[in-house]
């Protein structure tokens, strides 16, 4: 048998404007209110392996995320990729119906919340969203447009934009100290 060709998960990630190679979270330039080049997903490796990447830095355990994309464009399969790497077990689903789930990890709660479907303010200080953003734990948020006005600056955007049925392309940007932190 000969050696595999097959090149390790994340090896395809790349800036745009230049073709080296590089992974997302070691590279990208830690300049707060800044976007960098779209990076290139060539697919669920990658996402994999921007999700591990991002798991490993400690300003993730209070941080706030706002993702941004297209029906189908790979949101939940980050956060799912996420919540695997900071130790969640069992089921990772979207919250489209539910709005909010929750999910214990070791020393810390993670909400992941979609807002696809959310049209009335009330149910915001309802739910008690209001007192989850201001704690302690991760928040992932999809759709935060939908939740404009009452949602607080995220430490960081992603941005996911289809190429193509495998290809993402990827958007950081810091709008926080955190936010640069978890770049940097």
């Amino acid at each position: 048998m000969g050696e595999s060709k097959l090149a390790p998960p994340g090896a395809h990630l790349r800036q745009e404007k230049r073709s080296i190679e590089l992974t997302a979270v070691e590279h990208h330039a830690p300049i707060v209110g800044s976007a960098s080049s779209p990076l290139t997903w060539a697919g669920e490796d990658d996402t994999r392996a921007f999700a591990e990447q991002l798991a490993a830095q400690p300003a993730l355990a209070d941080a706030f995320i706002a993702l941004h994309g297209n029906l189908g464009a790979g949101k939940t399969t980050l956060v799912r990729h996420l919540l695997r790497a900071l130790g969640v077990q069992g089921r990772v689903k979207s919250p489209t119906y539910a709005v909010a789930e929750p999910y214990e990890l070791p020393g810390q709660t993670a909400w992941h919340f979609d807002f696809y479907r959310f049209d009335d303010p009330r149910e915001w200080e309802d739910a008690g969203f209001r007192d989850i953003f201001a704690g302690p734990g991760l928040k992932i948020a999809e759709w935060p447009e939908n939740a404009a006005g009452l949602l607080p600056l995220p430490d960081l955007d992603i941005h996911i934009a289809l190429l193509d049925a495998d290809r993402r392309a990827v958007t950081l940007q810091a709008n926080t100290a955190r936010g640069a932190e978890l770049l940097a």
